[in-house]
């Protein structure tokens, strides 16, 4: 019998041995109520021998047999085989943690899913070429938030924490990936990450956007492989699903800019496009999930990391614009194609509808999403950009973006978080380059 029925029972008997004690007064009352104690009596010594499953339910995690005859889910640490997280080294150490999971991902292929050598080779090979080379900051922050609040939580992280949160890292690089792909197809894009976009290789063309299908879904192999076991497996799901499930609303809303004229592209609509586009996954999601693995359940505590997060995910995406515009290509490791691109952008809404004088906007009328890049009409939309005072408009927009962020400090630290979580995000991306 489980420890809690025989309390229950226990109980119940100290009831019954009191009210045996009472018969006296038990004689006085009328029979519909005597009648209805002993039936309550009853229940509750029935219900002490129901055996108690939730200890079994917590300590033996949920398996999935419908799935299972394929390859059963590992039963021991499998990161114990990775390299050392070494503090000191930290991209490096994330790095060897992405080599693993590619070979995991892949090497079963061709037994579990009966993939031939060609097509395994080929998943190889768009892995390394779409999951590396970019700055990683979506996946470090990962790492640095879920240290940062376990440390504050008085938890000091394990080599296995680390390795934890740099697998969740990665699973978000590899989100990050899979929209890439699907996202320069959509757009035509040249570039990505300063070579030529997965679609424009040899042999690829469309087979592109079965690749970001598959890279969507190793994302959640790899949650299942590494996390199956834990209390908080099913919150990862859940987190990846909705964030997904917000990015491609966000995808949606920039794509139907094809649709609609320069009239329709306002602020408001520039700023559903980035929130939902880039904010949650790039800024809320890394946070959310070093607090998951911290354990903490708290939804308030979620609520106020996750407004000051969506802010500089909004701003991150106005310096991205701007940077689009005005970086130079060596320096932005890519070709900026807003202009060519129609993309409602926030340089465009400040100009169309703010600052432009009748004739510079009857050109943007013109010639904006109709002209090709580095073509004389796209250097004249960023002329009139700079004779607007865009600019120095961006600047100030920047100072007022860093005050607005700074002053949710205290809510954040009044629901138990460290600031340091929103600070050091804030100092990856205050006054980038690139």
């Amino acid at each position: 019998m489980a420890i809690v029925s025989a309390i229950r029972l226990a109980s119940t008997a100290c009831c019954v041995a009191v009210l045996a004690g009472s018969s006296n007064w038990l004689a006085t009352l009328p029979t519909n109520v005597l009648f209805g104690l002993l039936t309550s009596i009853a229940t509750l010594i029935a219900l002490s021998f129901i055996p108690d499953n939730q200890g079994q339910s917590q300590s033996e995690p949920h398996r999935y047999p419908a799935t299972d005859w394929k390859s059963a889910l590992p039963q021991t640490n499998i990161r114990a085989s990775y390299p050392k997280y070494d503090e000191k080294e930290p991209k490096k150490s994330f790095e060897s943690v992405c080599e693993c999971l590619i070979q995991e991902c892949t090497a079963s292929l061709p037994s579990t899913h009966e993939l031939p050598k060609m097509e395994q080779k080929w998943i190889v090979d768009m892995l390394e070429y779409n999951v590396k080379g970019g700055k990683m900051n979506r996946g470090l922050m990962v790492v640095e938030s879920g240290k940062v609040i376990m440390k504050s939580r008085g938890q000091e992280p394990t080599d296995d924490d680390l390795k934890k949160l740099a697998v969740l890292g990665w699973c978000i690089e590899w989100l990050q990936a899979w929209l890439l792909v699907a996202d320069d197809f959509m757009d035509s894009s040249e570039t990505r990450r300063g070579q030529v976009c997965w679609y424009k290789k040899e042999g690829v063309d469309e087979i592109a956007i079965n690749d970001a299908f598959l890279l969507e879904m190793l994302v959640f192999r790899v949650l299942k492989r590494h996390f199956w076991a834990e209390p908080y497996y099913m919150d990862l799901v859940d987190l990846f699903m909705e964030t997904t499930f917000q990015t491609e609303c966000g995808q949606l809303l920039d794509l139907q800019c094809k649709n609609l004229g320069l009239a329709d592209f306002t602020y408001k609509r520039w700023e559903l496009i980035v929130k939902y586009k880039t904010a949650f996954y790039s800024f809320y999601l890394p946070v959310a999930l070093g607090m998951t693995v911290a354990g903490i359940k708290n939804q308030a505590a979620y609520d106020a990391a996750r407004e000051p997060l969506l802010l500089m995910g909004v701003y991150f995406q106005a310096q991205d614009d701007y940077l689009d515009a005005f970086a130079p290509p060596e320096t932005l490791g890519k070709i900026g194609t807003d202009i060519q691109d129609k993309k409602c952008g926030w340089l465009f809404v400040q100009a169309y509808h703010e600052l432009c004088s009748p004739e510079q906007k009857a050109y943007l009328d013109e010639h904006y999403g109709k002209c090709k890049v580095q073509t004389e009409e796209e250097k004249k939309i960023k002329e009139i950009y700079r004779d607007i005072g865009l600019e120095e408009k961006y600047t100030n927009y920047e100072a007022q973006s860093y005050k607005d962020i700074m002053a949710f400090q205290g809510r954040v630290e009044e629901v138990g978080l460290p600031w340091e979580i929103i600070d050091i995000f804030l100092k990856k991306v205050y006054k980038r380059s690139k």
